[in-house]
C-alpha cells in the first residue's frame, strides 16, 4: 500500500527546521505484515528529543529512515502467527521490541532485549525485515521499531501493547516514550519509595513524567530544576514542591532544600553538565540515575572514591527500565485514577505537514509535548 510518512534523508541540517526541512513528506510504499507484525493506523505521534537529536546529528542512525518512536494507533491488518491480536485493536508502540527470549528480556529487562537493540541499529523490525519502499524502489529504515510519523506503519507485534480503546489517541501517545520512560525511571530504575527526596534536571517531557511519578510514589521534597521559568511553574502547578532555575549555585540550592543531598536524583536533559550537576545533589548513600541521551563523545567524570566513601549508585534507564506490556496498563490505570495527569503534558497539536516546525518550537524549549494527530 501506498501512505505518506516524514523521512529523515540527512542529519545535521541546521535550523531553523522550517526552512532546512530535514523531514520531508513523501508517499512510499509499505509492505503487507509480515509473521508476528501488524499493519497499524496511526492516530497520533509525539515529538520527542530523541527523535531531535537524530535529526540534529547528536544520535546517528542509518539513513533515510521514517521518524518517530511515541505513538498510538489502531491494527489494521495481523500478520500469520501474531496470536493475541485483531483488527481493530487499539495499541500503544514500545520503542524496543522485547524478543521474551534474550538473557535480558528472562530477566525481565525488556528495555535491554539484545536483538531488539541490534534491529533499532540496524533500522530494522525485529525480524530483520524493512518494510518501507521509496518511490525508486529502494528501502527506507525503521525508527526504533516505530516509524510513528506515517499515517500507516508496520511493526513488530513486540512493539505493541494493547489498551483500551476509549484513552484519546493523543493522549494514549505519550505514554510510548515521555510516560514510560519518566515514570519508569522514578518507579524502576530509581524503585523511590514514599517520603524520600527527589531532585529531576530537566522539565521536558520525560522530566515533567517524571516529576508525575514522584508525586504518585510519595516523594518529598520534590525539586525540579530547568533552565526555563516557564517550565518550573509548570513543574510547581504538577505536584513540584521546590524549583530550582539552573545555575552555578543548583547544587547548593538543592542540598540546602534536601537537607544535604537528595536521596534520588534524576537527570533527563541529556547534558552531560546536567549529569555532573545530577550526581552533586546526590545525597550520601543516594542514587543518581541518568535518562538523558547526550552526544556519544561527551564523558560524566566524578570522583572514584565517592563511589566507595559515599555508598553512592550511578545508574542508567532506557525505557524507564519497563516491561511496556506489564508497566503500560499500570501507568494507564493510574492516569485514569487522577494519579497521572499526562494531560497537563500536551502542548500543542499539530498535522503531519508541520513537523518541521514542531521541531523548531521542540528545539526552542517552547513545548512541553506536541502530538502530531491523524485525521
Amino acid at each position: 500500500m501506498k501512505t505518506r510518512a516524514a523521512v529523515l534523508t540527512q542529519m545535521g541540517l541546521p535550523a531553523p527546521y522550517a526552512e532546512s526541512r530535514p523531514l520531508q513528506i513523501q508517499t512510499l510504499e509499505l509492505d503487507p505484515p509480515g509473521d508476528g507484525e501488524l499493519l497499524v493506523r496511526v492516530r497520533a505521534a509525539g515529538l520527542c528529543h530523541s527523535d531531535l537529536s537524530v535529526i540534529d546529528g547528536s544520535r546517528p542512525r542509518v539513513m533515510p529512515m521514517v521518524m518517530g518512536h511515541e505513538a498510538s494507533g489502531e491494527v489494521v491488518e495481523v500478520g500469520a502467527n501474531t496470536p493475541g491480536f485483531k483488527a481493530g485493536d487499539v495499541v500503544v508502540f514500545a520503542f524496543v521490541p522485547s524478543c521474551g527470549h534474550c538473557a535480558p528480556c528472562a530477566e525481565g529487562r525488556a528495555a535491554l532485549c539484545e536483538p531488539g537493540a541490534r534491529a533499532n541499529t540496524a533500522g530494522t523490525l525485529l525480524s530483520g525485515a524493512r518494510r518501507w519502499h521509496g518511490s525508486q524502489g529502494h528501502d527506507v529504515h525503521h525508527h526504533l521499531g516505530v516509524s510513528g510519523f506515517a499515517e500507516y506503519t508496520v511493526v513488530s507485534a513486540r512493539s505493541a501493547v494493547k489498551i483500551d480503546p476509549d484513552l484519546p489517541p493523543h493522549i494514549a501517545a505519550l505514554f510510548g516514550c515521555a510516560v514510560m520512560t519518566g515514570v519508569g525511571a522514578v518507579v524502576n530504575t530509581a524503585q523511590i519509595k514514599p517520603g524520600q527526596s527527589i531532585a529531576i534536571f530537566g522539565m521536558g517531557g520525560v522530566g515533567l513524567s517524571a516529576l508525575l511519578g514522584a508525586v504518585a510514589a510519595g516523594a518529598h521534597p520534590i525539586v525540579a530544576v530547568d533552565v526555563l521559568p516557564q517550565k518550573l511553574e509548570l513543574a510547581r502547578s504538577l505536584g513540584a514542591t521546590h524549583t530550582v532555575l539552573a545555575s552555578a549555585d543548583t547544587v547548593d540550592h538543592i542540598r540546602e532544600i534536601t537537607d544535604g543531598g537528595a536521596a534520588v536524583a534524576i537527570e533527563t536533559a541529556g547534558v552531560e553538565t546536567a549529569l555532573q550537576q545530577a550526581y552533586a545533589a546526590t545525597a550520601r548513600g543516594g542514587t543518581t540515575v541518568t535518562v538523558g541521551l547526550p552526544h556519544p563523545s561527551k564523558q560524566f567524570v566524578i570522583s572514584a572514591v565517592s563511589l566507595v566513601g559515599e555508598e553512592r549508585t550511578v545508574k542508567g534507564s532506557y525505557m524507564g527500565s519497563a516491561v511496556p506490556s506489564r508497566d503500560l496498563p499500570r501507568y494507564i490505570a493510574l492516569h485514569r485514577a487522577g494519579k497521572l495527569p499526562v494531560q497537563r503534558l500536551l502542548t500543542h497539536t499539530l498535522p503531519l505537514d508541520d513537523i518541521n516546525i514542531g521541531f523548531d518550537r521542540l528545539a526552542r524549549g517552547q513545548a512541553v509535548r506536541q502530538v502530531i494527530t491523524f485525521a
